[in-house]
């Protein structure tokens, strides 16, 4: 099992289909089953109101200050992981589980 708030490199499919790109993501949920629910982190710190930035992006292994896309879960195969990064911070986490919370029970 993969627990929330793993930061993974993963390959994600683009939305169209054709191709993948490999970018960092933030594990959401480890069902027990071949998949994972995964949020996208980027670099681009455009802020939209279901964005969550990463205090302490460092530690969790990624290369520059980054922010969660919490509207844009996406389903993977584990085989999709290229590799662990790291973790978030027990602090990121529950702001994490906090924002999931609120995007999940208002909307």
């Amino acid at each position: 099992m993969i627990n929330l708030g793993e930061l993974v490199l993963v390959r994600y499919p683009f939305t169209s289909g054709a191709g993948a790109k490999q970018r960092p993501g933030v594990v959401l949920l480890d069902a027990g089953d071949a998949d994972i629910v995964v949020a996208r982190i980027t670099s681009q710190l455009v802020q939209t109101p279901f964005d969550l930035a990463i205090s302490d992006w460092r530690q969790g292994g990624l290369l520059l200050p980054s922010i969660i896309r919490l509207h844009k879960p996406f389903t993977i195969e584990k085989n999709l992981i290229i590799r662990p990064l790291g973790r978030l911070t027990p602090a990121d986490i529950a702001y994490l589980r906090a924002a999931l919370r609120q995007i999940w029970t208002t909307r």
